[in-house]
């Protein structure tokens, strides 16, 4: 059974930072492009960073640009985000995504395992 397990969510002050881990099983995610999503209430999910299989190639929207850092460790078959300088429009639902191809994508419907989601909620 294949499985991503997210954690390291919470709640911050603004400005805060936080490490999300999201932890593969069940099959190797060596040869995986690998993503987070996130869902803020009212909102549909969207892209906020993804990954290719090397680690080389990273993409992250707009609203994470300079304050968010996508990286992975394909020995042990994990990928982090870590997030500084956090906004109170950061708080979100994150999903840890892996997508069955080494290329790195954006659309939600491209990847095909998603973890259940870890809440990082940013107030004073």
């Amino acid at each position: 059974q294949v499985q991503l397990i997210e954690s390291g969510g919470g709640s911050v002050q603004p400005g805060g930072s936080l490490r999300l881990s999201c932890v593969g099983s069940g099959r190797p995610f060596r040869n995986s492009a690998m993503a987070w999503f996130r869902r803020a209430p009212g909102k549909e999910r969207e892209p906020v960073a993804a990954i290719d299989w090397s680690g080389e190639t990273t993409y992250y929207s707009d609203s994470v640009k300079g304050r968010f850092t996508i990286s992975r460790d394909n020995a042990k078959n994990t990928v982090y985000l870590q997030m500084y300088s956090l906004k109170p429009e950061d708080t979100a639902v994150y999903y840890c995504a892996a997508r069955n191809g080494v290329v790195m994508r954006t659309e939600r419907t491209a990847y095909d395992y998603w973890g259940q989601g870890t809440q990082v909620t940013v107030s004073s």
